[in-house]
């Protein structure tokens, strides 16, 4: 049965691919753009004869249209550190002109949409675990704004659309996530210490290590992000693993999982990076009866077969 024609944008990304995967397994169809700045195509190829999928290579910061839609998830943008360091102007249009062009075709078709927000919305929180009433402590000029205020915009322009124009929208804030398709040595602390491990380099640590983190299993994500397209709450809903592990303590979990013996070097802290991360749940379980289910040793060993997968086939890092 098909339930109807789902858009969307950055389907070439890591969490887009898989979120494409979950819709065509559901019985939609499903139409993927990507400008492939950090997408890859390589994560779309197993779909390639798939009757129900399309792929158009465009860049959503200028008007697009691709016929009438049902559902339009909005997930186009770079997403690790090292990719809006370096393309914090794209980042910033793909939030805005980008938010603007996908929620313009949700409200011509008069489609459910759905805009994959961010933790980032928290910055270095003085609230912990963070819960969605929480404003936020964020440096709107420093050298994460270009992500954090993409998001932050975003999501202000979707509330807009639903306010006057009655847009049906939907806002996940999405905590830390890993599985496979991640890039090596993308900047986010799995593939770095995946990559370096692999390579027999020290594993890179910044500041003492006792910053935390929340990682939950890309599955995991995509299910709570389906169940919330099919519910009827329009305002934010963190969807992430509550349970917190310094970043240190992963890292040594990770070089456990590989048996590797390198050792972890460590180096200054970048500017306003979150001390703490953690995700206050309990909405997504009251609203959408969500919760992860694959525990971190599961999700480790499925994510390190895959990038030690890949180093085996000679891709690249990057």
């Amino acid at each position: 049965m098909n339930h109807g024609r789902a858009l969307v944008t950055g389907g070439a990304g890591f969490l887009g691919s898989h979120l494409c995967d979950a819709l065509l397994a559901e019985g939609y169809s499903v139409i993927a753009v990507d400008n492939l700045l950090t997408g890859r195509a390589a994560n779309l190829e197993h779909l390639k004869t798939e009757p129900q999928f399309e792929f158009r290579q465009l860049d959503i910061c200028e008007p697009f249209d691709c016929g009438k839609v049902d559902y339009v998830f909005h997930f186009a943008s770079p997403a690790s550190p090292v990719d809006y360091s370096i393309h914090g102007i794209a980042t910033l249009k793909v939030g805005s002109l980008g938010t603007f062009h996908a929620l313009e075709l949700a409200r011509q078709y008069s489609a459910k949409y759905l805009i994959s927000s961010t933790s980032e919305c928290y910055g270095d929180p003085l609230e912990h675990p963070q819960r969605e009433t929480y404003w936020g402590h964020v440096n709107p000029i420093g050298p994460r704004s270009v992500y954090d205020e993409s998001k932050r915009f975003s999501e202000a322009v979707t509330m807009a659309y639903f306010r006057y124009h009655k847009v049906d929208t939907r806002i996940v804030r999405i905590f830390n996530t890993y599985g496979p398709r991640m890039r090596l040595n993308d900047g986010r602390a799995l593939p770095n210490f995946v990559y370096q491990a692999l390579a027999g380099q020290p594993i890179t640590v910044y500041g003492d290590g006792s910053q935390t983190r929340s990682f939950c299993y890309v599955s995991d994500l995509i299910e709570g992000i389906y169940r919330l397209m099919n519910s009827d709450e329009h305002e934010p809903v963190n969807i992430g693993n509550p349970q917190e592990i310094t970043i240190l303590a992963f890292a040594e979990r990770v070089r456990a999982l590989l048996g590797s013996d390198v050792p972890i070097i460590f180096k200054p802290l970048p500017q306003d990076d979150p001390k703490q991360r953690c995700p206050d749940i309990s909405k997504a379980k009251r609203l959408l009866g969500w919760g992860p289910k694959v525990n971190l040793d599961e999700g480790l060993r499925l994510t390190l077969k895959f990038f030690q997968q890949q180093v085996a086939a000679g891709e690249p890092a990057r």
